[in-house]
């Protein structure tokens, strides 16, 4: 553990934590065109690269850094590496699998930066890096064929590899892990090993945090677990906090951290979207509208961290920020000890007396 996150952690321990909103939302704001994500490196590249938005970290870091800043500003203690797809598995639709992990590293550097000169700024507010872990485009528990149910086009030793070298190319400058927007359990769980074999390669830890998606309304990830399974599932890791974003908006996604909130011996984080997308699948929600369904979250005692995840800004951050000030923290619950197993859904063991 970094003497930064000791930092963190003992401000989370008073207070309801900010994490920063949207990169993409953010980066797309830029307008920026393909030769912004070429840069002078790229310009012969064979594919089209924009859209690489983690290709900026190393292309045009500046543009990084400039929603880094912006949240940081807005009230942010946590931001995450511009690095969701970085690593060769997600980097091969752009033929860059072979830079992934100089991607990464690059990501893991610019928030580096941006963190630090902002707790230089205001060293009563410490500020932390996330290293940003994505589920990948392809599942572990799903096969993309639907005729064969029994196929997958990766294994588990890949989706693991692939994420360990995505870890040891930010391990440096990251104060935690966040492997995030999991709709795959399984894959989460390569992460989670991934991460452990780093720690004792590094010979030092990292935080891990742990957010999983609720895809829809049916209140279960895509591989299918409802919260409470999802968190039996990763447990294990004994993770710095646990919850979920993206997919749904505040109002959708509250009696899933409310399930969460009621079984986990951790602490509880989300960032939802900006509302649900409208027909051009655009976000609509307001930074009030979002702060207004989240202020509850707060002072019924839900949360520890709060941030936005699609369609969110640095405004939707600030608003955010300032309604949860005066709330305090979740309180995990005291979990009594037995066996809990976890398919679809949990299964407890319980012994009446």
């Amino acid at each position: 553990m970094t003497e930064r996150w000791s930092a963190i952690a003992e401000a989370a321990q008073n207070r309801i934590l900010i994490l920063d909103g949207a990169m993409g939302t953010m980066i797309q704001r830029q307008k920026l065109e393909e030769e912004d994500f070429r840069g002078d490196r790229f310009a012969d590249w064979s594919l089209p690269l924009k859209g690489d938005n983690d290709l900026l970290s190393l292309t045009k870091p500046e543009a990084v850094a400039k929603v880094h800043n912006a949240y940081l500003e807005a009230g942010a203690d946590l931001i995450e590496t511009n690095s969701f797809n970085a690593t060769t598995i997600s980097q091969a639709d752009y033929g860059m699998q072979d830079h992934a992990e100089e991607i990464a590293a690059a990501a893991a550097r610019v928030a580096r930066q941006c963190a630090d000169e902002w707790t230089r700024k205001t060293p009563e507010k410490p500020r932390a890096v996330l290293g940003s872990i994505g589920p990948l485009n392809k599942t572990l528990s799903i096969s993309p064929k639907v005729e064969d149910s029994g196929f997958r086009d990766v294994t588990f030793d890949e989706v693991k590899e692939t994420y360990r070298g995505q870890i040891d190319a930010m391990f440096a400058d990251v104060d935690a892990l966040l492997i995030e927007t999991i709709f795959d359990t399984l894959n989460a769980k390569a992460a989670i090993v991934a991460a452990q074999e780093a720690f004792e390669a590094h010979g030092e830890e990292r935080a891990i945090l742990i957010s999983g998606t609720i895809t829809d309304r049916s209140g279960r990830t895509l591989s299918g677990q409802t919260p409470e399974a999802f968190w039996l599932s990763i447990m294990h890791a004994k993770p710095f906090a646990v919850g979920f974003n993206c997919a749904l908006g505040a109002d959708e996604m509250r009696p899933h951290i409310v399930a969460i909130s009621k079984v986990a011996d951790t602490r509880i984080l989300a960032f939802p979207n900006a509302g649900l997308p409208n027909a051009f699948g655009e976000y609509d929600q307001d930074p009030d509208e979002m702060q207004a369904l989240l202020k509850p979250w707060a002072e019924s005692g839900y949360i520890n961290i709060l941030g936005g995840c699609c369609g969110t800004t640095p405004d939707h951050i600030r608003a955010i920020a300032k309604a949860v000030e005066a709330s305090k923290p979740h309180t995990p619950p005291v979990v009594e000890p037995t066996l809990r197993l976890s398919g679809l859904e949990p299964f407890q063991i319980t012994v009446n007396a």
